[in-house]
């Protein structure tokens, strides 16, 4: 197999060694520590923290709307977009916007999108967390060539959820997710428009990702790059700030980065209250003082900062490494600006969840990579790399599995995605998953030798479709496999 690397002939980097204790990725370092001294720097000047301010996402407008559809015509491009005040950056985009733009969708109502690729590379379009059938999955393979178009559809037969869109072209999925292709799709249903969750401007999207840049302030993409992606970017801007009103704001919070995990906290310890993840609404609230993402999970979470007065500043912090705290610690910054009405409010109760059907199969899934710093680490699910002509598991169409995941590495994290359905977690490492774990979900975290075990049913669509670790430089190493659905 062509590996990544010669493909684009890249450099390697370390392979996570250093990064993590037994219970996990490690809390940030002093910047005097050894550590936290080999960690990369950017060579261009990140302005100081909280001088930039956050843009709100732009939202993606139809081109036609006929009864039960909505149209998009979308261009993918390479445009010059200001990440660093007074600098223009190279990036890869959806429409000409760095992060991607928003999509809002309606459960019931089709999503058609005819993305025409002006790129010299080929691409592959990924509505991740998606129930599509396997022709408009955008699976790894299923590229389309410079200078053509491909057009996907959703039928958005499921429940309303905080999904995302991005490149997934093998090989070149990585590069092209850190160099801008992710964009955000947001599915709603009638039970969350009934609720009285925050809305309109006090809904806000924020796409969080890591980043590295050169001299000139060009990205800088080196495979498995650990240590030197340690610019923290909200939304496309480095730490910056976002003016809200003394008022309850709901925040769709996705981490986009290729390998960088978030722990996430307020500043004064204050509490959050998170209402969702990957697959929409929780069934009940719960009240926490962190957030924790892995690469390509979501949280759907509400801050009521009516208990702030005005003028207050309020640092949401990240408190996992690699890197420094003055690299890494700080995500943005919210600043109590003014007084607003506050009509809604948290339900005691979201949604009812559907009881979990009889699982007729167990399978056993183990992920690991080499982790003894060689020069061409690999990923391998079950203890092979991925080949997109071999067969990993053959499921029957309309059963319910349990599937026990593992991650065997010693140092390196991983999680797992699973392409077409939203599964249920049961245990992690033998005991009762936590309330941010309960719902629905399509992406889930695996520190070094721990497991999980969740239920998936695939009632749905027949056909092909992979499942990966999303650290994406890890899929890209070949950390993936193949399910068919017959």
């Amino acid at each position: 197999m062509v590996t990544r690397r010669s493909l684009l002939g890249g450099a390697v980097a370390a392979t996570g060694a250093g990064l993590l204790t037994a219970g996990g990725l490690t809390p940030l370092l002093a910047s005097g520590s050894a550590q936290a001294n080999s960690a990369g720097t950017d060579a261009v000047t990140v302005p100081p923290p909280f001088t930039v301010r956050m843009p709100t996402l732009p939202v993606l407008s139809p081109i036609s709307g006929p009864a039960g559809q909505d149209t998009y015509a979308v261009t993918i491009k390479e445009a010059a977009r200001e990440i660093i005040p007074g600098v223009r950056t190279k990036v890869l985009t959806y429409d000409g916007h760095f992060p991607g733009p928003v999509l809002r969708a309606r459960t019931g109502r089709k999503v058609v999108i005819r993305h025409r690729n002006t790129l010299t590379m080929p691409v592959a379009v990924h509505l991740h967390g998606g129930n599509v059938s396997p022709e408009n999955d955008g699976g790894p393979m299923d590229t389309f060539a410079p200078g053509t178009s491909r057009t996907y559809t959703y039928p958005n037969q499921q429940p309303g959820a905080g999904l995302w869109f991005h490149d997934h072209a093998h090989h070149m999925e990585s590069e092209h997710v850190f160099r801008g292709l992710s964009a955000t799709y947001l599915l709603s249903d009638d039970n969350e428009r009934s609720l009285p969750l925050p809305a309109g401007q006090y809904e806000v999207p924020i796409a969080l990702r890591d980043a590295r840049f050169d001299e000139s302030g060009q990205l800088v993409y080196v495979m498995d790059d650990v240590f030197g992606r340690t610019t923290i970017l909200a939304n496309g801007r480095p730490t910056p700030y976002f003016e809200v009103a003394a008022r309850k704001y709901r925040f769709r919070l996705l981490n986009s980065s290729n390998m960088r995990f978030f722990q996430l906290r307020l500043s004064d310890g204050g509490q959050m209250i998170q209402i969702g993840s990957d697959g929409g609404l929780l069934e009940r609230p719960f009240t926490t003082d962190t957030i924790g993402l892995s690469p390509a999970e979501r949280a759907d979470v509400v801050i009521d900062f009516s208990r702030y007065p005005t003028g207050t500043r309020i640092v949401l912090e990240n408190t996992l490494g690699p890197g420094t705290p003055d690299q890494v610690g700080k995500v943005l910054r919210f600043d109590v600006v003014r007084t607003a009405p506050d009509p809604s409010r948290v339900p005691n109760v979201l949604r009812t969840l559907a009881a979990l059907p009889p699982a007729t199969v167990q399978r056993t899934v183990v992920l690991s990579m080499d982790e003894d710093g060689r020069q061409e680490p690999q990923g391998f699910m079950d203890g092979q790399v991925w080949d997109h002509h071999r067969i990993d598991q053959t499921i029957t169409h309309g059963t319910s599995e349990i599937w026990t995941v593992t991650n065997a590495n010693k140092l390196v994290p991983h999680n797992f995605h699973m392409h077409l359905v939203q599964f249920r977690l049961l245990e992690r490492n033998g005991a009762p998953v936590g309330p941010a774990e309960a719902g629905l979900k399509d992406t889930v975290r695996l520190f070094p030798g721990e497991t999980v075990k969740l239920h998936a049913t695939f009632d749905t669509y027949k056909g092909t479709y992979v499942y990966h670790c999303h650290l994406l430089d890890h899929s890209a190493m070949g950390m993936m496999a193949n399910f068919r659905i017959r």
